[in-house]
């Protein structure tokens, strides 16, 4: 299973993070996206992540130059079909996955190996409605992708192991760290963490703090990177959401109940940075609480 040319499905802020990495690791990268829009800003805004590891002297301008070159868009998901790899990164709704693995698969080769970037949906389903199961396996890359150093891989119950070795031995040459999750609800990252930001929206929610104030509490007070409500904005409300009914969903454990208001702000379209509202509004020179 010699890796060299990699597909990637999701023109977003995940596909092109696994696209920037997997370029400048030596991968040929072609990218696809239902919405034009996003698919013509993915190479400049990879562009602009790769000046910026240049002017931190984390890449060399050459090797910018070099990955960039690997990278190429197009419109049509079909022309992903005879490439190595193919990487689903779309929106974490299971419906999309399978439409996007169907809509692949007159056109996949037959060596081709299919992976999701799914942070929560069952790899075994996933895989088991395509035409190859044993060739599926769940990548699941950390956002930011070029920062974050972690890559849970999760295998289905057909998974062949060549298959689990191959993406292995893509995340080691990407310079990452792999851990294996086992096929559970969430896997291991998100299963610990969403439920965390799950509950400081029920403390929210309850008065329990203010917005301002459960962020600090918890940066302050548990020495977090960022607090959880800051957190779920730079994740997207609606990811957030959508992994808490996975979790609901698949274990049938009340405690993994999604907080009404959660839901409350992705009803309304406040699904964080990328809307520009969401437990904080970004539209201003710096963030102020919505509540």
């Amino acid at each position: 299973m010699d890796i060299r040319t990699i597909g990637i499905v999701g023109a977003g802020q995940m596909g092109t993070g696994i696209a920037q990495v997997c370029a400048q690791a030596g991968y040929a990268v072609l990218m696809t996206d239902v919405d034009g829009g996003a698919l013509s800003r993915a190479i400049p805004q990879i562009a602009a992540g790769l000046d910026r590891q240049v002017a931190k002297g984390r890449a060399t301008a050459p090797d910018a130059a070099a990955a960039l070159a690997r990278l190429a868009t197009t419109p049509a998901l079909a022309d992903l079909g005879p490439l190595d790899l193919v990487i689903e990164a779309a929106t974490e709704r299971e419906a999309v996955k399978d439409a996007i693995f169907d809509g692949l698969r007159p056109h996949l080769a037959a060596h081709t190996i299919l992976a999701t970037n799914t942070s929560s949906i069952p790899i075994t389903r996933l895989g088991g409605r395509t035409d190859r199961p044993d060739r599926f396996m769940g990548v699941h890359f950390m956002n930011p992708v070029p920062v974050m150093p972690l890559v849970e891989l999760i295998r289905g119950i057909a998974t062949d192991p060549a298959t689990s070795d191959a993406m292995a031995a893509l995340v080691a040459r990407l310079g990452k760290t792999a851990i294996h999750a086992q096929d559970r609800p969430a896997f291991i990252v998100n299963r610990i963490l969403i439920p965390m930001v799950n509950e400081a929206v029920f403390a929210l929610h309850e008065g329990v703090g203010s917005v301002v104030d459960i962020d600090r509490s918890m940066t302050l007070g548990a020495n977090l990177p960022m607090g959880p409500l800051t957190l779920a904005d730079f994740i997207g409300l609606d990811t957030c959401l959508a992994i808490m009914r996975v979790l609901q969903d698949g274990t049938g454990d009340p405690k993994y109940r999604p907080c009404p208001l959660l839901a409350t702000y992705v009803d309304a379209g406040w699904l964080g940075r990328k809307t520009g509202r969401g437990f904080y509004d970004y539209r201003g020179e710096s963030p102020v609480p919505t509540r």
